[in-house]
């Protein structure tokens, strides 16, 4: 089976972990990650990639020169996609960039012109209703009927594509996976224990991400300062705007002395400072106001450090919106996105039940081994590209 894949996401050696796995489920497997040349991540102040050929076995890495270095949308490829297309001739064309994207046309039309025959699938992450205007409502609406197959990042982005009429195969799962190999259960870290004066009694409740309104942090908060132990300790590990006004709530609510702020820190340390946690929260909330038939906002697309901390075994605590129900599964505890009350019935059943949480953080790692590594989704995708061949 002769697979390509055409995305920004794969500039980076760490997202790529799942295509290297698949390329070596069957022998007679390839996968090529056709990847802009040139990309600007996070937009024009920040610093271009250069992109470099790489081969590892039957995968390989394989820059193409590129007319948009910081728009998904209008990213398009340059002449060098039709040798490279040529050369591999694939059976499978998966376009990462959603469903109006050019360059998703783009390969849609080569497809054709070269005859090659191959299978046409694209993902998105794109989880809020909306209408598009000419010409981009006669993009889309072209792009769903050439396409063979759809991989959703979440069950709301699968379900708005079939009430924008797609009818065909759609399967819903994350675009990465989670490293079991780092992302494992160990002993909590002496050193940052001393730095941050966490005691062996502190339950320490934990957030990674950004701190930016729509995660709840504020409801957190909240919930935090009516617990009734006198043992705990909230664990912040990222950065963002919100900082300042969540540190003023904090010391309105009496609960300055108990927060741990951790920024700066790499991809590779973060499993340590999960492994401090003896619970982790994701408290998101919905952002997004309707205008006719468009939502405009934000709501949780997965929580992909979800799976990292259920990984870890930590139990986890997640808000409904969104995809985090969907990936918490029973392997966690869930409670009405806003509901500081409820959030708090959910820390205090962890504080209380220490049996719960350890039940919990062990169904937590199965769960993710069985649909949230690395290998298990690269399972997933052969077995959706057998079903579509």
């Amino acid at each position: 089976m002769r697979i390509l894949v055409a995305s920004h996401t794969y500039i980076v050696d760490i997202n790529r972990e799942k295509f290297k796995i698949l390329a070596n489920l069957e022998p007679d497997i390839e996968v090529t990650i056709a990847v802009p040349k040139r990309w600007q991540p996070g937009g024009v102040q920040n610093k271009i990639v250069e992109t470099q050929f790489d081969r590892e076995g039957s995968f390989q890495v394989v820059p193409i020169s590129n007319f948009s270095q910081n728009n998904q949308g209008l990213l398009t490829f340059g002449t060098d996609l039709i040798e490279l297309l040529k050369k591999i001739k694939p059976q499978i064309i998966q376009v990462e960039q959603g469903s109006k994207s050019l360059a998703y046309a783009q390969l849609i039309a080569l497809n054709k012109i070269l005859n090659l025959k191959a299978k046409n699938i694209f993902f998105t992450w794109w989880n809020l209703p909306y209408k598009l205007q000419w010409p981009v409502s006669v993009l889309e609406n072209c792009n769903l009927q050439y396409t063979d197959g759809i991989i959703a990042g979440n069950l709301d982005g699968a379900e708005i594509l079939r009430r924008r009429g797609y009818k065909g195969a759609v399967k819903v799962m994350p675009q990465l996976g989670v490293d079991e190999t780092l992302f494992s259960r160990t002993s909590k870290n002496s050193d940052l224990l001393s730095i941050f004066g966490i005691q062996q009694t502190d339950f320490v409740v934990g957030y990674v991400g950004r701190f930016v309104e729509e995660k709840g942090l504020l409801t957190l908060a909240e919930a935090l300062a009516g617990l009734k132990q006198k043992s705990w300790k909230w664990l912040l590990v990222g950065q963002g705007k919100l900082r300042s006004h969540l540190t003023e709530k904090c010391r309105d609510l009496g609960i300055s002395d108990r927060i741990i702020w951790a920024d700066s820190v790499s991809h590779e340390e973060i499993p340590q400072y999960i492994n401090l946690m003896n619970c982790l929260v994701l408290p998101s909330q919905t952002s997004y106001k309707f205008k006719t038939l468009t939502a405009v906002g934000w709501k949780e697309q997965f929580g992909h450090v979800l799976i990292e901390a259920m990984a870890c075994q930590i139990p986890v605590i997640g808000s409904d919106c969104g995809e985090i129900p969907h990936v918490i599964g029973d392997a966690g505890l869930i409670f009405p996105e806003g509901n500081a009350g409820a959030l708090r019935e959910c820390l205090q059943q962890l504080m209380e039940k220490p049996e719960l949480a350890a039940d919990l953080g062990k169904k937590g790692y199965h769960r993710v081994l069985n649909n949230y590594t690395n290998r298990a989704l690269a399972e997933q995708l052969l077995d959706f590209y057998q079903e579509l061949l």
